[in-house]
């Protein structure tokens, strides 16, 4: 089932979006989780989670063509997990950007942000998934 935002399923604890490769995706990415993660009494990492969902959408939008999927579960314990998926099979590179260089900060942000992280591959691409402890 899919509205107008793109929302595939959410339920408490668990939130799917599929997003067209287009700019719009980051802005609208950013809402829905921002949204949800209020909903779901997680003010305290929707900062940090907005930041590293539009850091991976941007990823997956300048590299891939076709969909993204961003996936959001808060019940595995004290963590949230936060997925992000696109068609290409690579798995992406985490490089050193220069002082002066616009781009190539997304993974280590993620990296330097996040519990941990990493990549698997998928049957039709690859998923970028990272976690975050909750308080409490």
């Amino acid at each position: 089932m899919s509205d107008s935002t793109g929302t595939l399923a959410h339920t408490p604890g668990f939130a799917e979006w599929s997003f067209p490769a287009d700019a719009a995706a980051v802005r609208t990415a950013r809402t829905l989780v921002r949204d949800t993660l209020r909903e779901w009494g997680l003010e305290s990492v929707t900062d940090v989670t907005v930041l590293l969902v539009s850091e991976l959408v941007t990823n997956s939008l300048r590299y891939a063509s076709g969909p993204i999927g961003v996936r959001m579960y808060s019940h595995a314990g004290p963590t949230l997990l936060v997925e992000v998926s696109d068609p290409l099979p690579d798995p992406p590179r985490e490089r050193v950007a220069d002082a002066d260089d616009e781009g190539g900060r997304g993974l280590q942000l993620v990296a330097l942000a996040s519990r941990r992280w990493g990549t698997r591959p998928g049957n039709t691409g690859k998923t970028v998934w990272f976690e975050l402890s909750l308080p409490g």
